[in-house]
């Protein structure tokens, strides 16, 4: 793949900007990641999904990626999980991050470059803190350290608020032992029967903000290309972050900043404390790691996204309608044999189907899928091209004699597109194939005798595309191919 240059959305000029890596041909991602107390909602999973193709779109495009994401192990939140638990806060976090790990690997989000932990990187978080008190930017106040926010004169550039207008976040703590109500801790010290590590300042953990600053600054150093996370965290958390590192390094903590939208559920805001939230692994109980997967590149990543079950069911059918495309595309190229065989290897390395006007075609919806992916990730409108390949595809299958240049060319760059969007099964094995049938076919009939004919026709449909014939016996439901 081949692209021009790539536009950005940066949240802090509120414009596109053209993406100019500090290292040419190499960009340095750090996404916030989760606090590892619980098991991820799919809040959570918006962000690691989408920026898992912002990662494999540049990827595809000849970059080297650096990506990080970080794990927050250490927190009130798991202090208070351990304790209900009668746990140890170390063993919270492997939980709940053997857990993360499994449920975006089910998701197709690949492995980060590095996946750092609070807890292993306590010796640099104190290091960091001390540079900014010898520049006079902190100061320790009963075993606390804070960050002086009005030493720093651009504290909410991020966010675009004055520091008197700015609201205190849950973790931006007011106190007594504060010099301003705005300064935020670096550390905290120990209550009693927490988690704690020495200090110079006496037994105590990292606060919130100081330990991105801190893992981003290790791995990628004092400039990050692009920082992302959701929406909720430009204040106070990003805002916080830019205040230490940028007095401490003076130099730019991001040249990007990018940030995705929030979930509703229902129309409703998703919160744990309305109880309405949805966690992915309860859901991947009873949806494919595809459709949700679908369903949040379905939107721009910086607009709201609303979560139904009707809107998970529709994106079941769209991935759906992709994977029985490239089923069928493999298959009739099987059936080709040997010729079909010699066809399709000449084909890969011309990338020709041997028709000019397929290949026009193909081309523009190559063009296409660039044009939107390099226009701030555009996943809507690239999911869209992805469909017009498939059906060309479909139209290609419906002639009674096809070459097999023209089926591979067209497996290529389903493929290729979807190395980007990571759609498709990993593979098309026949017998998970044959349980897939049997599975839709089932609910099929469930859906006929709860008497709701418009899923059961919609059923026989994706099932004829497939080239599933089926049949209503007195026995039951038999089922044949073309």
């Amino acid at each position: 793949m081949t692209v021009g240059e790539i536009r950005i959305y940066n949240t802090m000029t509120r414009e596109k900007e053209v993406f100019v890596p500090q290292t040419p041909g190499k960009v340095n991602m750090y996404v916030c990641g989760p606090t590892v107390y619980d098991y991820i909602h799919i809040g959570n999973a918006r962000p690691a999904i989408f920026f898992d193709v912002v990662r494999r779109y540049f990827e595809a495009v000849g970059y080297e990626v650096n990506y990080i994401v970080n794990f927050t192990d250490v927190d009130d939140k798991l202090i208070r999980k351990a304790q209900e638990l009668g746990s140890t806060v170390p063993e919270v976090a492997e939980k709940y991050i053997a857990a993360y790990n499994e449920d975006i690997e089910a998701l197709g989000v690949r492995k980060a470059t590095v996946n750092p932990r609070v807890m292993h990187h306590i010796p640099e978080i104190i290091a960091f803190i001390e540079g900014l008190i010898a520049k006079g930017y902190a100061y320790e106040s009963g075993g606390d350290v804070y960050f002086r926010t009005q030493k720093f004169p651009d504290y909410g550039k991020l966010s675009h608020q004055k520091p008197e207008e700015l609201q205190y976040g849950i973790r931006v703590e007011v106190g007594e032992k504060k010099e301003n109500p705005q300064d935020f801790a670096l550390w905290k010290a120990a209550k009693p029967g927490e988690i704690f590590w020495e200090s110079p300042w006496g037994p105590g953990r990292p606060g919130w903000h100081i330990e991105c600053s801190t893992m981003a600054r290790k791995y990628a150093g004092d400039t990050l290309d692009i920082h992302g996370g959701g929406h909720d965290l430009q204040f106070p958390h990003h805002e916080c972050e830019i205040a230490q590192s940028e007095s401490l390094t003076g130099k730019p903590l991001a040249r990007y900043w990018m940030h995705n939208g929030y979930i509703h559920i229902n129309n409703e805001k998703m919160s744990k404390s309305l109880g309405n939230f949805v966690t992915v692994k309860d859901l991947l109980k009873r949806t494919k790691p595809a459709a949700l997967r679908y369903f949040m590149l379905s939107a721009h990543y910086r607009s709201p996204l609303n979560f139904s079950e009707e809107a998970i069911r529709q994106a079941e059918n769209s991935v759906e309608r992709i994977a029985i495309c490239r089923v069928n595309l493999n298959h009739r190229l099987a059936a080709l044999g040997s010729r079909g065989a010699a066809e399709a290897e000449r084909a890969r390395g011309t990338g020709s189907t041997g028709e000019p006007e397929l290949d026009r075609r193909i081309a523009e919806i190559r063009a296409r899928f660039h044009e939107k992916m390099s226009d701030d990730f555009n996943t809507p409108d690239a999911v869209t091209a992805l469909f017009d390949l498939v059906s060309e595809a479909n139209q290609v299958l419906k002639r009674e004699v096809v070459s097999g240049a023209v089926l591979q060319v067209l497996l290529d760059e389903l493929e290729a597109i979807d190395r980007v969007l990571g759609l498709l099964p990993p593979e098309d094995d026949a017998k998970l194939e044959d349980e897939e049938i049997e599975r839709l076919i089932a609910e099929r009939t469930e859906a006929r005798r709860n008497k709701n004919w418009a899923r059961a026709d919609e059923i026989r449909s994706l099932l004829a595309e497939r080239g599933i014939i089926l049949e209503d016996t007195p026995q039951g439901v038999r089922w044949r191919r073309k």
